[in-house]
């Protein structure tokens, strides 16, 4: 057993928020078996998984769970304890909002909606190509696109993207927002949620949000704040991830140019080097909500005790040497990537085959649109934020 538990916790977490580099922080731990003690900038001190093996078992096993955290000082990067939602839950509740929602994003029927997603990425190239160069990627495309898919399988509409935006950069912000400010956030996000249900209500749709209203109303399988918190959740989470990764991919393409010509020349490989693009970058500013261990338990040969919070850090584990060759080095031509992007166990992520989709066609479009595509101007990094990524991103081509 190690001894880290008596020693002071390095502060955390460790990526900077400007580019899309791995930390050396974590190189180091990855040399090394066990886990990290850390110390976020609030909260109690936490364990780090960095290993792949590690990461899967704290996410997998059901020994390590989430609904724990509100009864404890919960690691975090700003005042306000948040209320996870869904992600804050543990079977069978987990479970029972899961599947309500599950249905509607199972690969078969996101698989529907790839000629819609492919016209929305020409649609939105057309655009940029009118305006002419530069242009910024972020706002003028890859944003909008998942924005537009999410608002119209949610019902929310387009226009209203300017009021959530705003709400949805300060539920992922970790800047000083003080408990009060954020708490006001949340409710006003909340207001308008429950805005749209009543307009459902009145006017049904053939979207998910009638069908989850339709779940609270007839089947009773949800209360009417895990309905609002739920439709809250999935817009959120529905574009923040895939609007950051859409330029993140290409900066990092950029970046190693002899895979980014590979790609032009071979197309078929597109699926593949979302998969190792998913593996390769970084990310999450740092790891969130943590685990809570049910009781005592081994990982990488540090005994986690029970009540013990546990955060897996997903863009070290990708860059574990003992999972995979040459982790360091962006390979699109890698098979069978088994990454962690999107997690593992039961909080994987829900959205996972439409952020597929989403990143295969919007990638797909822009390079076969543009073969000179390149940056032309200065990027401006998001800062203070929990996943990482360009805010502005000039382009020529």
């Amino acid at each position: 057993m190690t001894t880290a538990r008596e020693q002071a916790p390095l502060a955390y977490p460790f990526n900077e928020p400007e580019g899309l580099g791995l930390a050396d922080a974590y190189t180091d731990a990855l040399d090394h078996p066990g886990l990290l003690r850390v110390r976020m900038a609030y909260g109690e001190p936490a364990w780090l998984a960095t290993r792949y093996a590690d990461a899967r078992l704290v996410l997998g096993d059901r020994r390590f769970g989430r609904a724990d955290a509100v009864f404890h000082d919960e690691p975090r990067q700003s005042p306000a304890q948040q209320d996870s939602g869904i992600l804050g839950m543990d079977p069978p509740e987990h479970t029972r909002l899961r599947t309500l929602v599950a249905k509607a994003f199972t690969v078969h029927q996101v698989e529907k909606l790839r000629p819609q997603v492919r016209d929305l990425a020409h649609g939105f190239l057309d655009g940029m190509e009118a305006a002419g160069p530069p242009v910024d990627l972020v706002e003028h495309y890859a944003l909008p696109i998942p924005v537009a898919v999410i608002c119209r399988m949610l019902g929310v509409p387009e226009e209203d993207r300017p009021k959530f935006r705003v709400w949805s950069d300060a539920v992922l912000s970790t800047s000083s927002l003080t408990a009060e400010e954020f708490q006001r956030n949340r409710e006003e996000l909340r207001a308008y949620m429950s805005g749209l249900i009543r307009d459902h209500r009145e006017r049904p749709r053939q979207d998910l949000m009638t069908a989850l209203i339709d779940a609270r109303d007839s089947g009773d399988r949800l209360t009417e704040l895990e309905l609002v918190d739920l439709c809250v959740g999935i817009l959120v989470a529905g574009h923040e991830t895939t609007a950051s990764q859409i330029p993140n991919f290409l900066y990092a393409l950029l970046e190693h140019p002899d895979q980014l010509a590979l790609l032009r020349d071979r197309p078929e490989l597109l699926a593949g080097a979302v998969e190792e693009l998913l593996r390769f970058v970084p990310l999450g500013s740092g790891a969130a909500f943590p685990r809570y261990a049910k009781e005592d338990i081994e990982v990488g040969g540090t005994l986690v005790r029970a009540g013990e919070p546990v955060l897996v850090a997903v863009g070290a584990a990708n860059r574990d040497a003992l999972k995979f060759t040459a982790p360091g080095r962006l390979d699109i031509t890698r098979t069978h990537v088994q990454h962690l992007g999107f997690g593992h166990g039961v909080h994987h992520c829900l959205g996972a085959p439409l952020a597929r989709l989403e990143l295969q066609e919007a990638l797909r479009a822009l390079l076969t649109r543009f073969p000179d595509l390149h940056l032309a101007g200065d990027i401006v990094w998001k800062n203070q934020m929990l996943v990482r990524g360009p805010r502005e991103m000039p382009v020529g081509w």
